[in-house]
């Protein structure tokens, strides 16, 4: 394992690292040793929760298009969890807004843009409208939650 491991460091952006503590790293690469640990184990499914929440804007920006390189070579599937709706729709091939408690599907919006995508992508007018979908699920649900908790 750990002889895979130094082989992908190129690819992730870590050449060079190998021998660096975390406490050395930036959060960026702290993140692409993460990632690199959930690509090790050559699962056909892999779960992302919030993998850039910590990252400053430009630095999540850069992951994000990272990923998708990655993902292009490697084509696992991945179950990626954000509150962010740029990023999940940038990201993904669909786009799913959970309820409040209990937690439920309450909209499922496949996202049929061009691969690969660029940055300039998320100023189109296809990406706007699927924002706007999206948002206004998550908006009437925020006032569902909003008004039963004004109510109890």
């Amino acid at each position: 394992m750990r002889a895979k491991a130094r082989a992908m460091l190129p690819e992730f952006g870590l050449a060079g690292f190998g021998s660096q503590y975390p406490h050395q790293l930036s959060g960026g690469m702290r993140q692409r040793v993460a990632l690199m640990r959930t690509f090790l184990f050559e699962r056909e499914l892999m779960l992302l929760d919030e993998p850039f929440g910590a990252l400053d804007a430009l630095t999540r920006s850069m992951m994000q298009r990272w990923l998708l390189e990655i993902w292009q070579r490697h084509r696992r599937t991945i179950l990626f969890i954000t509150h962010d709706v740029d990023e999940a729709i940038f990201l993904g091939d669909r786009v799913l807004v959970m309820t409040a408690r209990p937690g439920s599907v309450k909209l499922v919006r496949k996202v049929d843009l061009p691969r690969p995508r660029a940055a300039e992508l998320v100023t189109s007018p296809e990406f706007t409208a699927i924002k706007r979908e999206v948002l206004d699920a998550i908006e009437e649900e925020a006032m569902k939650s909003f008004v039963a908790e004004s109510a109890a």
